[in-house]
């Protein structure tokens, strides 16, 4: 590994940042050729929503698939309202609300602070970009 000896030096450690970046970025590419030759060989359909199982000698591979899907909350309460079906929402749907720091930041601490007992805040991890100068 490159990093064995980790060292004080903020240039090589963005040097070796780099390299290990280039290297994950290269094996994930590589991956996902080899994952879409897979299945191409296996006859896997684009539209596989579940799991197929094939077992060349020696190996059990599992492929999964799913078919996302994306929701628009307005247009669905709208039709939900005009078909009469708006008590069927809260069960077939889940609703993950959403702060928008930009407006919550600008609110009226009148509007916020009780509604701040519903938010949890932890940090996340931080995220890097190092570019070559």
């Amino acid at each position: 590994m490159l990093s064995e000896k980790l060292t004080d030096d903020l240039g090589v450690l963005a040097a070796l940042w780099l390299t290990a970046k280039q290297t994950e970025t290269d094996a994930i590419a590589e991956r996902r050729r080899l994952e879409d030759r897979i299945k191409s060989l296996v006859g896997i359909s684009e539209n596989l929503e579940g799991t197929e199982t094939v077992s060349p000698e020696g190996y059990s591979i599992k492929i999964s698939g799913r078919l996302d899907r994306k929701v628009d909350g307005d247009k669905l309460q709208d039709l939900a309202a005009e078909h009469g079906l708006t008590e069927h929402l809260s069960r077939l749907f889940r609703w993950k609300p959403e702060v928008n720091l930009k407006l919550w930041r600008d609110a009226d601490p009148a509007i916020t602070a009780p509604l701040s007992g519903a938010i949890t805040v932890a940090p996340g991890r931080p995220t890097f970009k190092i570019e070559e100068k």
